[in-house]
């Protein structure tokens, strides 16, 4: 009987001089970081549980919600999506050219690539000049969602970076604009025109370059120096124009006549977008026929992209995409859909707050416990094996560099996260029983230019290697 009880205890304390020696071991790396880490087992039982219901900034953490609401929503997920894909037409008018209309519907992938095979603005293109040798206007329409290029608590730095580049109905190359600089005096640059590039670089020992671009501005500012070529991704800010802006220019190339100018058609945000003060929503006049219409890869595939490379332009577009379901696609519409959600879940309402689908929103907050409590209700979801799949393994997406050696090679998938001062990791590892344990990491404050990815890699280990 006192052997009994003695294991009894033994067993008990096991966790607690677990979480006190990983206690420590964060407190002192780096110093000044504050950090939340619960561990939980196959039955629930936390493990760990370090400042467990304090909410931490998640960043892309975040999207671990959107895209599970994704799987949620009961949007084929599996077939070419169709209903996403951009379409053109045009728009006659008497005694004048015709106007051409590119709208966009939320697809993530269309490509202005010049070795594009699928889902490429070229076949559009083609449709357009197989039809008429001169047309008028070039419209992008991204419509489809309410005009909301930037979700709250973007911070303005990030806006002319791929990082924070706009969000449009109509997306085009990820919303990036392409730049390269050759070693030169002064250093080439090589673009193709969208953009006023301001050339202050020079030429150097090393390749240290620098862009400015203030939000709303068609010039940039290239400083820094070159040694070798390079190139470099910047965001834009109306991405309907810039998908505009390249059907004219291929619609030149193809012989056709632009004798118009490209413009935007943008719907503002407005009460029937927010799903708090609209009573129902108000349907959409049917839009005329398209001459062309793309059929772009499956959602599945955008959404495993998503968590695998943590792509903020998918995920704030698989947001809106949610909330098109029962909604107008604004970001209010989709957050709705992310709520109900984790209310299912049994998360409560207190222990997060999101304001976009990315996780590049300062805003953004979650408790470390709310987090596992999600994860664990998804893997027991119908769809909850294949969401899982779309998250990265140690050496692969996010991951590449990190659980290549020690107790958790080939038995970890998670969601990474990183911002300012911000370090997070949340998912699914195997501990040395073979049991699956279900976690999540935060680390805020961070001081200064330091990472604390490895502290929480090394605090993950010494769970799964004494469990």
């Amino acid at each position: 009987m006192r052997r009994w009880l003695l294991a009894l205890l033994l067993l008990a304390a096991a966790p607690a001089g677990l979480e006190q020696r990983i206690a420590a071991d964060l407190a002192a790396a780096p110093p000044g970081a504050r950090f939340g880490l619960v561990v939980a087992d196959e039955h629930g039982r936390e493990i760990v549980a370090l400042l467990p219901d304090q909410r931490f900034v998640p960043a892309s953490n975040t999207k671990l919600f959107t895209t599970a609401a994704l799987f949620d929503s009961g949007i084929d997920l599996d077939r070419p999506d169709a209903p996403g894909g951009a379409s053109v037409r045009l728009d006659l008018r008497p005694g004048r050219a015709p106007d051409v209309v590119l709208t966009g519907r939320g697809d993530a992938r269309l490509s202005s690539a010049t070795d594009c095979a699928a889902d490429c603005l070229a076949t559009l293109a083609d449709a357009i000049a197989a039809r008429a040798g001169t047309v008028g206007d070039v419209i992008g329409d991204d419509s489809w969602f309410p005009d909301q290029r930037w979700s709250p608590g973007m911070s303005w730095n990030n806006m002319p970076t791929p990082s924070g580049t706009g969000i449009s109905a109509l997306t085009i190359d990820n919303n990036e604009w392409p730049l390269t600089v050759a070693p030169g005096k002064p250093p080439v640059v090589t673009n193709d025109g969208y953009y006023r590039v301001e050339n202050r670089a020079t030429r150097g020992a090393t390749t240290a370059l620098g862009f400015d671009r203030p939000p709303g501005s068609t010039a940039v500012r290239l400083t820094g120096t070159v040694s070798e070529a390079r190139t470099v991704r910047l965001g834009v800010d109306d991405p309907a124009h810039r998908a505009a802006w390249l059907l004219a220019s291929m619609l030149r190339a193809r012989g056709v006549r632009v004798t118009g100018a490209v413009q935007t058609r943008h719907r503002r945000l407005d009460d029937s977008d927010d799903p708090l003060k609209r009573g129902a929503v108000m349907a959409r006049p049917p839009e005329p026929p398209a001459l062309a219409r793309l059929s772009p890869p499956p959602l599945a595939d955008t959404a495993t992209i998503t968590n695998k490379v943590s792509q903020n332009v998918y995920a704030e577009l698989l947001l809106r995409r949610v909330g098109r379901v029962r909604g107008t696609g604004s970001i209010a519409d989709g957050q709705a859909a992310v709520r109900a959600m984790l209310a299912r879940a049994g998360v409560p309402r207190t222990a997060y707050d999101l304001a976009d689908g990315s996780g590049m929103s300062s805003y953004n907050r979650v408790s470390p416990r709310a987090t596992v409590t999600f994860l664990r209700w998804a893997a027991a979801q119908r769809w909850g094996a294949r969401w899982r799949a779309t998250l990265p393994g140690g050496g692969e997406g996010t991951l590449r560099r990190r659980f290549l050696t020690g107790p958790l090679v080939g038995r970890i998938a998670a969601k990474t996260g990183g911002l300012n001062q911000t370090n997070a990791l949340a998912g699914y590892m195997v501990a040395k029983s073979g049991r699956t344990l279900t976690f999540a990491a935060y680390a805020n404050d961070v001081p200064g230019d330091v990472s604390a990815t490895a502290a929480i890699d090394a605090a993950l280990e010494k769970v799964a290697d004494a469990n």
